[in-house]
């Protein structure tokens, strides 16, 4: 059993840390459900996610105590986590789940939504980047870094593309005045 203490720190953390939220958009998504992971993990409350996380037992003769524990700790956890979820949305995402007590009611509910959109955002992404252009009256450096963002997000859904690829349409979507580097 921690200590209380220790219960104040996972608590009291935010004044540690601040994690981006999860914005109505979802453009977020991948990177707000990395961080939380990662901080959940390190809070030791991500096991609470589990979706094969077992029911602790009814106590057998002798065993009361233990399992008393047992049952305190997984719902101070679950409270821990909970909260944690929550204060990562965004408002109307918090109006929405705030009824919710089980935790991973609400990581199952929100990866759903945005597993389902995943489908037409890869799409989206693919065509702005085949549409993406390199302009004269833009820093070029600024231009490409934008384009990366769109590789990366890309990626973030599971759609590779090689760097001589990248390199390749770096220079075809050079602007004409580019001509002597085509």
């Amino acid at each position: 059993m921690e200590s209380a203490q220790e219960s104040a720190i996972k608590v009291m953390n935010q004044d540690f840390i601040k994690l981006d939220k999860l914005d109505g958009t979802g453009t977020n998504f991948n990177h707000w459900k990395d961080k939380l992971m990662f901080f959940l993990t390190a809070l030791k409350v991500a096991y609470i996610l589990n979706p094969n996380l077992p029911e602790i037992p009814a106590p057998a003769e002798g065993e009361f105590e233990e399992v008393t524990k047992q049952r305190q700790k997984r719902e101070e956890d679950e409270i821990i986590c909970r909260g944690h979820i929550l204060n990562t949305l965004s408002d109307s995402y918090y109006d929405m789940f705030q009824g919710v007590r089980n935790p991973r009611e609400i990581w199952d509910a929100i990866e759903q939504v945005y597993t389902t959109q995943k489908q037409g955002t890869d799409k989206f992404l693919i065509k702005k980047y085949f549409e993406f252009k390199l302009a004269d009256s833009f820093s070029l450096m600024d231009q490409i870094h934008n384009l990366q963002v769109i590789v990366s997000k890309l990626k973030d859904y599971g759609v590779e593309v090689s760097e001589s690829f990248q390199v390749g349409a770096i220079i075809a979507k050079l602007p004409p005045l580019w001509n002597d580097y085509q």
